[in-house]
């Protein structure tokens, strides 16, 4: 207790570092606010306030429950996951945008530009998506068109506002802004979650307290268990030749490249529920398509979805996985500093190597990914609320992991560069952003 006062009272006395946590909470209140505010000519009593499922609900939990409350901030940052990752593998496929990734600093407030633009476009397309179809006739109090006309220039404005919030957070606060936006809406929903699972099991034939304590437990080790695959790196160790120039000795020191287990962080959960809502968007829209094998993949504790569920995620966690480290460029990068790693050789023969280790890793981290992803369903088939059984794997629990082993990152690095003690007896907080060359960071 001593060690976490005397590290409170450290933050605070460095003004930097108080005025950027400061900032970061102003902004994230912000956001908090605008996510209770209404749409324009939308009746938030004749609103119907159901729990979204598929893809709706992770929109919905991205968002922070504004997407069910038809709030100005209903489409939150996600627009811009979806430009992001647009011009990330464009920067994969077309010579233009890997010219500007190899351009530095330029090259990257040009893909930021981009990026830009192109979540504007999306965000035009989705907004008039949603009012068609999430906000029901009876609510409104404007006649359309112009109700969808408004509704869509307040949306589009309100997801421009938080990703216009995120970057001041990643400039004027601490953590990414992004992140710790996405973070901020699940956590808003935790105590909701909390709350549902306490009534259902205080309930007659719910099990009482017992049950209850059980559940934190568990929760608690699933936790550890996500920071170890968070956490988890691969180190190759790279010599570099020794130079030397007049009295004083370059390089001949011994370094690492850090390969994470899990690179691909939560990518491949996020494409895996996108395709596992096409079933139950098949089924609503075309029902003499409407089988048993369907039905089971609409219903998210069967066996035949956690399944197929658990094998996309495998598998786009080694697509994804390829698209962000790129092997050839970390030998060449390597070869041009005069590095090497010991018993390889340079060049072709370190691409293949690096290629092969990055797959040995990969198939784990892409089980235990898998396994972390229908956690959920697990949980739900023991009886535990669907709200809280949410926060037991997933999206919400990774991003929750990541977003807060960043930030501590990042506060404990501030903490050492002023020679104070850091936030741990023994060792650093480490994130999970890839470090290893060729390698991109993701906006979650």
């Amino acid at each position: 207790m001593k060690k976490l006062i005397t590290t409170l009272t450290n933050i605070w006395k460095i003004d930097d570092l108080r005025t950027r946590i400061l900032n970061t909470l102003l902004f994230l209140l912000v956001y908090r606010i605008g996510c209770h505010i209404v749409l324009p000519g939308v009746n938030p009593a004749a609103l119907q306030h159901e729990a979204k499922e598929g893809l709706l609900g992770l929109l919905d939990m991205f968002a922070g429950g504004s997407f069910s409350r038809s709030a100005i901030f209903a489409l939150g940052v996600m627009p811009y996951i979806s430009a992001s990752i647009v011009v990330q593998l464009l920067g994969i496929a077309v010579p233009y945008f890997q010219k500007l990734q190899k351009e530095g600093e330029s090259g990257r407030k040009k893909m930021n530009q981009i990026t830009r633009y192109l979540t504007l476009a999306i965000t035009l397309v989705q907004s008039i998506a949603y009012v068609r179809t999430q906000i029901d006739s009876g609510a409104k109090t404007i006649d359309d068109p112009m109700f969808t006309i408004l509704a869509a220039f307040v949306l589009t404005a309100g997801t421009l506002f938080v990703m216009w919030l995120g970057e001041k957070i990643t400039d004027k606060g601490i953590g990414n802004g992004i992140s710790l936006i996405i973070m901020v809406g699940i956590i808003a929903q935790l105590p909701s979650g909390i709350t549902a699972e306490w009534f259902s099991r205080m309930s007659t034939g719910g099990g009482g307290p017992i049950p209850l304590l059980l559940e934190f437990i568990a929760l608690f080790f699933v936790v550890i268990f996500t920071i170890l695959i968070v956490q988890g790196v691969r180190k190759i160790p790279v010599q570099y030749a020794k130079k030397i120039v007049g009295n004083k000795q370059y390089g001949g020191v011994r370094q690492y490249i850090p390969l994470k287990v899990n690179a691909a962080g939560v990518m491949p959960i996020i494409f895996a529920q996108a395709i596992m809502f096409v079933p139950m968007s098949l089924s609503q829209f075309f029902p003499n398509l409407q089988s048993p094998f369907l039905t089971s993949l609409s219903n998210y504790t069967s066996v035949a979805y956690n399944v197929t569920f658990a094998i996309l995620i495998i598998a786009f966690t080694f697509f994804y996985t390829a698209i962000m480290v790129n092997p050839q460029q970390m030998s060449e990068d390597m070869k041009k500093n005069g590095g090497f790693i010991p018993g390889v050789k340079p060049g072709q023969a370190t691409n293949f190597y690096i290629d092969s280790v990055i797959s040995k890793i990969t198939l784990p981290g892409a089980v235990f990914l898998a396994v972390i992803a229908i956690l959920p369903a697990i949980a739900s088939l023991f009886g535990v609320n669907n709200q809280f059984a949410h926060f037991y794997g997933g999206t919400s629990l990774l991003i929750l992991v990541g977003v807060v082993l960043d930030t501590l990152q990042q506060i404990e690095s501030h903490l050492l560069m002023r020679h104070y003690d850091g936030l741990m007896k023994t060792g650093r907080i480490k994130g999970r952003t890839p470090v290893a060359s060729g390698s991109t960071p993701s906006v979650i």
